[in-house]
């Protein structure tokens, strides 16, 4: 249903504001994927999912719902009425990581009487936007005794000051170059006799965290992520943005659990909620897209059947649709030369439904169209993004899920502007729409066969 064909369809506003409000608590509890992933887990626990152990045999039957951790990914899974290689599955998959700065293993930098945290860029961020900010750190620490502890440093607040006008006067008019190596690095201090170690702040820190004494000499390794201190915050006449950091993707992380959550499964098909890590660097770890990380989860559900046959894999993977869910490009109002001129976004129009010639999205006519006639029952405005011909496409998780699975995929998501930022833009009025589309889609839609 195309967002010009007639007046968007608006939640309340009451109501769209609870829903972000709603996604910016997620996202504030949210400062790395390992914190995103805690945050997934305790709302899965509180709705009665159990947690799997990858190590251990696993026995489940229709209606068993569950789900499995492995570092910043997570997976949920509820069975249907029917084993999945004749009932299908309906999968939803985001990715938990975004664009930012990662500490290096060796961070402590000494310059012109600064002490500074050494970083390293993490995918295609706008670096410029990372200057003159509050940041804090946050991820996984791993101790002596093989334990890893979440941790969340907010204090002493970092900060990576620009240069000053007066000693580069042409900067407004050539433009900021910012050398990821030389001028990425926040002051976390002075440098004197006494000046703070990272691993000194982390054991302090996770000493009062546990209640127990922590030694820096403990803290053995670290994947933390630097994230701006200023929480979201919801700005324009009548409130009607969301301004945050890690929209993308942690909006349709929060969209999908809430669709999961939403209503128990009644349907012969099995729900899935797939949640990567380390989408912004191209998918291929041990918690990636390109991973066997969902393959190994869908053959243990697909076997779980007392008989199970050689074929059920394939034959549940054939019965099967994946919506991939990742933020969408709007029509920038002061680029609009950069967008397909006949496929514009609008902010508050509704989903994006992504197409690319060259498949760097996954989305086919069969797919779209399953994916829209659930849109329309539900009463949800969906739109069409297209990439400019001559500007190279982005992609996601849903091209290397298809490739990975042979599994029919549609690429859909939420409008924002500022993509890859450290602080981002979006519309409440886009959410609700988001949510009700996904819930609808492990409600109501119809999984069209591979043949077509």
């Amino acid at each position: 249903m195309s967002a010009s064909g007639g007046k968007h369809s608006r939640m309340s506003l009451s109501s769209e504001l609870i829903a972000a409000r709603e996604l910016l608590d997620f996202i504030d509890s949210s400062p790395s994927p390992y914190h995103a992933v805690a945050t997934a887990a305790a709302r899965l626990q509180s709705a009665g999912y159990r947690e799997f152990d990858e190590r251990a045999a696993w026995q489940v039957s229709p209606g068993d719902r569950g789900y499995v951790r492995r570092g910043g990914a997570l997976i949920a899974f509820e069975l249907g009425r029917l084993p999945p290689s004749d009932g299908g599955m309906l999968l939803v998959a985001a990715h938990t990581d975004s664009p930012g700065l990662r500490v290096k293993p060796r961070p402590e930098v000494d310059s012109a009487g600064c002490r500074q945290l050494g970083m390293e860029a993490y995918g295609g961020l706008l670096l410029h936007t990372w200057l003159d900010r509050e940041l804090g750190l946050a991820g996984r620490i791993t101790l002596a005794s093989g334990r890893s502890e979440l941790v969340k440093l907010t204090s002493p607040a970092l900060r990576i000051p620009s240069l000053a006008i007066h000693l580069d006067r042409e900067v407004n008019s050539r433009g900021l170059v910012v050398n990821p190596q030389t001028q990425l690095a926040p002051v976390l201090g002075l440098t004197t006799s006494d000046a703070p170690t990272l691993g000194g702040l982390l054991a302090k820190e996770l000493s009062v965290t546990l209640g127990e004494a922590v030694a820096a000499e403990d803290v053995l390794g670290w994947d933390l992520a630097a994230f701006e201190l200023a929480p979201g915050a919801l700005i324009g006449h009548e409130t009607a943005l969301i301004s945050a950091p890690r929209l993308d993707n942690l909006a349709s992380c929060h969209a999908a659990l809430c669709a999961l959550l939403a209503e128990p499964n009644t349907r012969p098909e099995t729900r899935v909620l797939a949640l990567y890590d380390h989408e912004e660097v191209g998918s291929e770890t041990a918690s990636g897209a390109g991973s066997r990380f969902l393959l190994s989860l869908l053959e243990r559900l697909a076997m779980s059947t007392p008989t199970p046959s050689h074929d059920a894999v394939s034959r549940a993977l054939a019965r099967s649709l994946l919506l991939s869910v990742d933020m969408a490009h709007a029509t920038h109002p002061h680029y609009s030369n950069k967008h397909e001129p006949q496929h514009p976004i609008f902010l508050g129009r509704g989903p994006a439904l992504k197409l690319h010639a060259g498949q760097s999205y996954a989305s086919d006519g069969p797919g779209i169209a399953a994916l829209d006639a659930v849109a329309r029952r539900a009463g949800v405005e969906t739109q069409r993004f297209v990439t400019r011909g001559d500007i190279r496409c982005g992609s996601t998780v849903g091209p290397i899920t298809a490739a990975r699975l042979a599994l029919r995929t549609v690429d859909l998501g939420m409008p924002m502007l500022g993509m890859h930022s450290c602080r981002e833009l979006a519309a409440c009025a886009d959410l609700p729409p988001l949510i009700s589309l996904l819930t609808a889609f492990y409600r109501d839609v119809v999984v069209p066969p591979p043949r077509d």
